[in-house]
């Protein structure tokens, strides 16, 4: 398994579709049966793997304080992407476009194996380098 950014991501960033900063981004978790595909688009193609669970909404929950900063390596990055008083197992996090009309794929992260929380908070802590880099 693997992780990486869906092809649709990048046409969109360069046909000026798409607005990291703006857009209302959501962040979804799937179970074992995902697989990463670069050339799927939609979160339509994705959401039969995606989990249940005390404590999560289908269709994930919304990406905050989004950023986007230039430099030699420019980052977007947003805050850390919490579920409270949570029970379930997770494999993965798609991250997606709510505000375009087909909820268009951005990248897919692969957690390496169940993530399980019981009776807790589930954080998914982005890295300090950013969620998306480009150098």
């Amino acid at each position: 398994m693997a992780s990486g950014i869906y092809n649709r991501f990048k046409a969109n960033l360069m046909n000026k579709e798409v607005d990291l900063e703006a857009d209302t981004v959501k962040v979804l978790l799937l179970d074992n049966s995902h697989a990463f595909t670069a050339t799927h688009n939609q979160k339509s193609e994705i959401v039969a793997n995606e989990i249940s669970g005390t404590g999560y909404t289908a269709g994930g929950a919304e990406l905050t304080t989004k950023a986007v900063t230039q430099a030699a390596t420019t980052k977007w990055d947003g805050d850390n992407t919490a579920w409270a008083a949570a029970s379930f197992t997770a494999y993965h996090a798609v991250i997606y476009d709510d505000s375009l009309t087909n909820d268009d794929l951005i990248c897919s992260i692969d957690f390496g194996g169940a993530k399980t929380v019981s009776s807790g908070t589930f954080t998914i802590q982005w890295d300090a380098a950013g969620i998306i880099t480009l150098a």
